[in-house]
């Protein structure tokens, strides 16, 4: 029987080492030696009173000891919770810099792959439209239910990822995805298409969830600024991509090919996925060492915290379901970020629809040629890429002037700048857009938005992750939800809309609707540590050990 069935914690804090000033326990001299920075933390699947050091430090005799009392005679016994010893060859963050690398280059493909799959089928509506005789916005749920599936996978895999680990994530859930392409290909009805979309979308998501929390598994702190920088181009690109290939495809190939190409692509980075990235989670990693050690040792004191002192069922079900809405209705902060990202999300899907109509009903473009006008905003996308240096090595000033933790408010610095490139952009989209002026013009629209988009996400997700420290997780949750739903939505509705307000007014008022949002960074640079002051949800220093910038994966 598994040693949390018989023990439970005492409920005491003698039995652990002394928490200093920050909630942490420091470590004990008896198995003190090299703390893990940023090391993702199993928070919402263990109790509050769970010892973490097992998972932040490595030692010297690969175990921290903790006395539990048993529930059935009330004997203390001493169970050794198994840890990474120095310079373990199965710790992420000890693996050389060139596997780390290949490592960050394939969970990047990944996210490639995921976001090309959601906007090649972009190329030739039309076609799918004619083979089965139906209407254009039939066509378009293609597009609308895959990026549902985006807004539904993350409230499944993010809390099954911390249960299970990474990799059988990413084996299960992209095998689906990749699977599910086969009947787009082939199908002989529109519902095939459909129904296969969806279930893609779905299984498209896992990857999108907890890429961040790979790359967090195994950088360490000082390395991954350059790693992030690479990796978040990878799903901005995917979109600008997408269009560009498909318009080829399209024209010489036809739609079916547009699945196609998506199942070589996706096939080819999920055998590499599979064959050469293991597994990253450190929790996941220690209970199969536990379990392995209980095997070969006879041992069954050697255990882990995830055996020990698991949440109950319920509390899991609230910081997992329940808590992500409570903090998307109950804090001004998530609100308003979650709204500003949700508009961003659904400027992106747009241009989906609005290229198409500009340059092919417009100017008379074939799909290919629509395809290019992508490039710009794939080299905005790049050049931001670029930039994101810059932006780290600034907020590495601030944690010197601030003695290592800045407000979280200054995670707005680089969004407050960025947010005007993408009304910029809009605008320049929106009145150049007439069939009579030059093409440069709309496609030049194209570059700063792509170069905003990234400051943007980044910024706001750093800042909900500082704001709310052990509920992050939940906040990127609650707005990777509703920004997938709002963004499956404007696909449906942005033609009527040009087609009613016109070329120039259509993309004004989007451009109106960004230049809007652009209050909130600064709203909440003034006025967010107030908000935070009165908030339930914000952390306050009391309420959990903090949690690191990088602990909670990108959504």
């Amino acid at each position: 029987m598994t040693p949390n069935v018989l023990l439970s914690r005492t409920p005491t804090e003698s039995t652990l080492a002394p928490r200093n000033d920050h909630g942490d326990h420091p470590p004990n001299t008896s198995y003190e030696d090299r703390a893990q920075e940023d090391v993702i933390l199993p928070r919402r699947t263990l109790s509050r009173d769970a010892n973490l050091d097992e998972y932040r430090y490595e030692t010297t005799s690969g175990t921290i000891i903790k006395p539990v009392i048993s529930k059935t005679d009330g004997h203390l016994e001493k169970y050794k919770l198994v840890t990474f010893t120095v310079d373990d060859p199965e710790n992420p963050k000890n693996w050389s810099k060139l596997y780390k690398w290949w490592c960050t280059a394939m969970i990047a493909s990944v996210c490639f792959v995921v976001a090309f799959a959601s906007s090649v089928v972009t190329a030739d509506i039309e076609g799918v439209c004619e083979t089965f005789g139906v209407s254009e916005e039939v066509g378009l749920l293609t597009i609308t239910l895959f990026v549902v599936g985006f807004g539904i996978g993350p409230m499944i895999f993010a809390p099954l990822s911390e249960l299970y680990g990474r990799k059988i994530m990413y084996v299960t859930t992209l095998l689906i995805g990749v699977v599910f392409i086969i009947p787009g290909a082939v199908a002989k009805n529109i519902a095939t298409i459909l129904v296969a979309r969806a279930i893609d979308g779905i299984g498209f998501s896992a990857p999108m969830t907890i890429v961040g929390g790979t790359l967090a598994d195994m950088w360490r702190n000082e390395e991954r600024g350059v790693p992030m920088a690479a990796f978040s181009a990878a799903p901005f690109l995917g979109p600008a991509i997408g269009p560009l290939v498909g318009g080829f495809i399209a024209d010489n190939k036809g739609w079916r090919w547009l699945y196609w190409i998506q199942l070589i692509v996706a096939g080819f980075v999920y055998v590499l996925m599979v064959l050469t990235v293991p597994e990253t989670y450190a929790p996941t990693i220690l209970l199969k060492r536990a379990r392995r050690l209980r095997k070969e040792t006879g041992d069954n004191t050697y255990v882990t915290e995830q055996e020990l002192d698991r949440r109950p069922l319920s509390e899991e079900l609230t910081e997992f379901i329940l808590r992500p809405f409570q903090l998307l209705f109950q804090e001004l902060i998530v609100f308003l970020i979650t709204l500003y990202m949700s508009v961003l999300y659904g400027l992106l899907y747009m241009f989906f629809v609005a290229y198409p109509i500009v340059f092919q009903k417009g100017k008379g473009w074939s799909a290919s040629m629509t395809g290019l006008m992508f490039i710009p905003l794939a080299l905005g996308v790049i050049l931001s890429a670029m930039c994101a240096p810059i932006v780290n090595n600034h907020y590495k000033t601030l944690c010197v002037k601030y003695g290592g933790t800045p407000p979280p408010e200054m995670r707005l610095i680089p969004m407050m700048i960025s947010c005007w490139f993408i009304p910029i952009g809009l605008f320049i989209f929106a009145w150049t857009s007439f069939p009579h002026v030059h093409w440069i013009g709309p496609a030049i629209g194209g570059l700063p938005v792509g170069f905003g988009f990234i400051f943007l996400y980044n910024s706001a997700n750093n800042y909900l992750v500082d704001s709310y420290q052990h509920q992050a997780a939940s906040a990127l949750a609650a707005k990777t939800c509703l920004r997938s739903f709002w963004g499956a939505a404007v696909v449906l509705f942005t033609e009527q809309m040009y087609e009613r307000l016109g070329y120039e007014w259509a993309g004004s008022l989007l451009a109106f609707i960004a230049l809007g949002c652009c209050a909130i960074p600064y709203l909440f640079f003034f006025k967010g540590a107030a908000i935070r002051k009165r908030s339930k949800f914000a952390y306050s220093g009391q309420d959990a050990p903090p949690m690191s910038n990088k602990e909670i994966s990108h959504a």
